[in-house]
C-alpha cells in the first residue's frame, strides 16, 4: 500500500503514535488508508448537509476493509456572493480546494480519495485533485435542493434574480420580492435547475468519476445516506483493483461530459471546468472541441433555465441512466468504463423511464437539434468565447456598443433604465486576471430578463455567467481585457456583430490605432490569494487554470 511509507516499520513509531493519539488501532492502521475529502460549510445551503453525507462514506469504507479520515477544504457560495466583490473568491475557490485537497492527501500518503462536493467550484475543484492524485478515487455531490413554490408554480434561485430586475422596474413590488426570496429555497442542496452544480454533477457521472445513481439523488432525500455509504465500498474496490482516475478520465469520457452539457443545454461554466479537468489529467482538450460536439448533440432535457424542470424532476423520470440510455442509443455517447466497475451501457441498461414523464425528451422529439453552447471566433475574440445558445432563438445580434469596466456599473446601468433594445452591452475588466477571478454576470443577465430586454440585447464579457443565465450572451471572451484583448479597446458606439450560424464575434470598428493608447489599469489587489491568482491564472481559453 502507498500508505506503507507513513505507517510501517520501525521509523514510523512516532507516526503510528500520534495516529494512535485519535484512536486507531494497529488494526485500523494495517488497512488501506482511504482520505474522504468534504466541503461541508455552514456559509451554503449547497453544502450545509455534507457533514452527514461524510459519516455514511465513512461507514462503507469501514465496512469494506479500510480506515477513512475525513478533512476538510473551503467553499465559496456563488448564489450568496453573486453581485459583489466577494464573486471573485468563486473560480479562485475552485483551484483552493484541488490544492488542498492534493496537499492533505500527498502529505499522508493515502491511498484513496472520496471526494463530497457541493456548491459550483467544489465539483471542478475535488475532480482535479483527483486527476492530479492519479490514485483510486471518485467524486460524489450532495444533490440538488428541492424547488419552493410560489403563487402555485415551482420556483428556483433564478426566478429571484430574475424578480430583482421585474421590481427596479416596477412590475413587481417588493413585498412580492419578500414574498418570493422567503419560499424559493425551501433546505439544503445546490441550486435546482440545470445550473453549475446539476451541469456538472451530470457531466462527472457521464465522464465515470461519480458512480452512476449517486448525484441525481436530491440533498435531503432518504436514499442520499444509502448512496454514500455505497460509494465507500466502491473506492476499496478500486483500491483492490488498482484502478486510478487517469484511468477513467480519458478523452473518450471528457467528450461524452461534453455531449451530456449540450443534451441538457447546461451551464457554460462546463468548458472552463472540463478544460480545466484535462489539463489536469493530461488529456488534450481544447475549446473548440466544445463547439463540434455541440453541434452534434440535440438537446433532450427540458431543465431550467430554458426550459421547464428541475434536477429533482430528473430523479423521478428515471434519472442520468434514462439520460444516457437515450444518448448511447443515439450514439452520442461511447461506451466507457466507470467507477462503480460497470460501463456506461451496462449502468444504463438498468434504467427505469416513468410513464408520462416529460423531462428527458425521446430523440424523435428533441427540444432543439443541436447542444446549447457554441464557440466563437473574431475581431473581438481572437482565442474563443463561449455562447450560450438555450432559452432564445436568436443566431444573430447586430449594435451599438454600451461600454462598462466592471458589472456593477453594468448592473447601475440596467437598473436605471439605461439600456436600450439592440445594444450590445460590453462588460470588462471581469476575466481570469483582469477581475481577479471571472465573475459572473448573473445579477446584470437576470435584470435584463427581469425588465424584458432579454430579447432584444446582448452581453459580451470577459466573465463568465451562471448557469441560471439565459439569453443572447457571450462569455469568457479571450484574451481578456486585463491582458489587452481587443476587448480592452472597444469604444461606446461601437457597431458589434454576433453571428452564430458563422461562429463569430466582430467588431466593425478598426482596433489597430488604438493599441497604443491602451495601458493596463492597476491591480484590484496586490497581496493574498487574489493577487497570487491574478499573477498564475491562464487564459479562460485554456480552462483558467494555474497550474
Amino acid at each position: 500500500m502507498r500508505s506503507d511509507a507513513i505507517k510501517k516499520g520501525i521509523a514510523r513509531a512516532p507516526a503510528r503514535a500520534m495516529f494512535k493519539a485519535m484512536g486507531l488501532t494497529d488494526n485500523d492502521l494495517d488497512r488501506p488508508l482511504v482520505g474522504v475529502a468534504n466541503t461541508w460549510t455552514e456559509l451554503t445551503p449547497c453544502n450545509v448537509h455534507l457533514h452527514e453525507l461524510g459519516k455514511s462514506v465513512k461507514e462503507g469504507i469501514r465496512a469494506a476493509g479500510g480506515t477513512p479520515f475525513e478533512f476538510n477544504t473551503i467553499a465559496v457560495s456563488d448564489g450568496i456572493s453573486m453581485g459583489t466583490s466577494g464573486m471573485r473568491a468563486s473560480l479562485v475557490s475552485r483551484e483552493a480546494v484541488a490544492d488542498t485537497i492534493e496537499l492533505v492527501v500527498r502529505g499522508h500518503l493515502l491511498d484513496g480519495v472520496v471526494a463530497i462536493s457541493g456548491c459550483d467550484k467544489t465539483i471542478p475543484g475535488t475532480v482535479m485533485a483527483l486527476a492530479r492524485l492519479d490514485l483510486p478515487s471518485l467524486m460524489i455531490y450532495g444533490g440538488s435542493i428541492y424547488p419552493g413554490r410560489y403563487q402555485d408554480k415551482d420556483v428556483t434561485i433564478q426566478d429571484v434574480f430574475e424578480a430583482v430586475g421585474a421590481c427596479a422596474a416596477g412590475v413587481i413590488t417588493e413585498q412580492d420580492l419578500r414574498d418570493l426570496e422567503d419560499v424559493a429555497c425551501p433546505g439544503a442542496g445546490a441550486c435546482g435547475g440545470q445550473f453549475t452544480a446539476n451541469t456538472m454533477s451530470t457531466a462527472m457521472t457521464v465522464l465515470g468519476i461519480s458512480p452512476m445513481g449517486v448525484n441525481d439523488i436530491p440533498a435531503l432525500d432518504s436514499r442520499k445516506k444509502g448512496v454514500a455509504f455505497y460509494s465507500g465500498e466502491i473506492v476499496m474496490q478500486l483500491i483492490e483493483q488498482g484502478i486510478t482516475a487517469r484511468q477513467i478520465i480519458t478523452r473518450t469520457a471528457l467528450e461524452n461530459a461534453i455531449a451530456s452539457v449540450a443534451a441538457t443545454a447546461g451551464s457554460t461554466n462546463a468548458v472552463l471546468h472540463l478544460l480545466a479537468i484535462a489539463r489536469e489529467a493530461s488529456v488534450d482538450l481544447s475549446i473548440d472541441d466544445f463547439d463540434g460536439i455541440s453541434a452534434a448533440t440535440p438537446v433532450i432535457a427540458d431543465l431550467k433555465p430554458a426550459g421547464r424542470f428541475t434536477a429533482p424532476d430528473v430523479d423521478r423520470a428515471g434519472g442520468l441512466r434514462l439520460l444516457i440510455k437515450r444518448l448511447l442509443d443515439g450514439g452520442f455517447l461511447k461506451d466507457q468504463p466507470t467507477v462503480s466497475g460497470k460501463t456506461l451501457a451496462e449502468e444504463a441498461e438498468e434504467a427505469e423511464e416513468t410513464a408520462g414523464q416529460e423531462v428527458i425528451r425521446s430523440l424523435e422529439m428533441p427540444i432543439k437539434s443541436r447542444g446549447g453552447i457554441a464557440i466563437l471566433h473574431g475581431s473581438l475574440a481572437p482565442e474563443g468565447c463561449v455562447v450560450k445558445l438555450a432559452g432564445h432563438e436568436r443566431t444573430h445580434h447586430s449594435g451599438p456598443a454600451r461600454v462598462f469596466d466592471s458589472e456593477e456599473l453594468a448592473f447601475a446601468a440596467v437598473q436605471n433604465g439605461d439600456i436600450e433594445a439592440g445594444d450590445v452591452i460590453i462588460i470588462r475588466y471581469e476575466g481570469p486576471k483582469g477581475g481577479p477571478g471571472m465573475r459572473e454576470m448573473l445579477a446584470v443577465t437576470a435584470a435584463l430578463m427581469g425588465q424584458g430586454l432579454g430579447d432584444s440585447v446582448a452581453l459580451v464579457t470577459d466573465g463568465r455567467f451562471s448557469g441560471a443565465t439565459h439569453g443572447f450572451m457571450v462569455g469568457h471572451v479571450a484574451p481578456e481585457a486585463a491582458k489587452g484583448g481587443p476587448i480592452a479597446l472597444v469604444r461606446d458606439g461601437d457597431t458589434v456583430t454576433l453571428d452564430v450560424d458563422a461562429r463569430t464575434l466582430d467588431v466593425e470598428e478598426d482596433m489597430g490605432p488604438r493599441r497604443s493608447e491602451w495601458r493596463p489599469p492597476e491591480p484590484r489587489y496586490v497581496k493574498g490569494a487574489l493577487a497570487k491568482y491574478a499573477r498564475l491564472v491562464s487564459s479562460a481559453s485554456e480552462g483558467a487554470v494555474t497550474s
